[in-house]
């Protein structure tokens, strides 16, 4: 196996979600409809789990967080972690890595019945290899790598402690 070779340590990962929670936050400036997080499982949640402890603060908007499950291999089936009211929402997908933009496509897929006032993504790490036409709205960090080269987001206790290129 390669050596890991870290692109984000955890106060980089850390500094980077403040951000995108603070550019989230300015963005929804004077709508006070309700914000749900879609965290794409796994690290999906605990980034999503983040941003709105982060958004807390910055917003009086009503806010909760889910996940979503997929297979990312095969995604035929999506499925969200609770039923909650979209329509009206300002809804945020949330995402560890954006590869192809293929995860994010289809986890549009549960929102597509509803009617959410908005729908954007967030990713913390975004590759430049896109085969599906999904660009993140808040991006941490983009980076071009090769096709070969893979990047990993380490969490652990509901923290993110770093991201690295493999």
């Amino acid at each position: 196996m390669s050596e890991k070779r870290y692109i984000l340590s955890a106060a980089e990962a850390a500094q980077k979600l403040h951000r995108m929670s603070l550019q989230l936050a300015e963005n929804l400036s004077g709508n006070t409809a309700p914000v749900i997080l879609i965290g794409i499982r796994n690290n999906g949640v605990v980034l999503a789990a983040k941003i709105e402890a982060l958004l807390k603060q910055y917003i009086p908007n009503p806010l909760k967080t889910i996940f979503l499950q997929m297979d990312k291999q095969h995604p035929t089936t999506v499925n969200l972690s609770e039923e909650v009211a979209l329509n009206n929402a300002n809804v945020i997908l949330v995402d560890d890595v954006a590869n192809s933009g293929r995860t994010m496509l289809y986890a549009l897929k549960p929102l597509l019945e509803a009617h959410p006032r908005s729908i954007q993504t967030m990713v913390l790490v975004e590759r430049m290899h896109k085969l599906f036409p999904v660009n993140p709205n808040y991006v941490g960090l983009s980076l071009a790598t090769t096709q070969e080269s893979h990047i990993q987001v380490e969490t652990k206790d509901g923290e993110v402690t770093g991201a690295f290129v493999v």
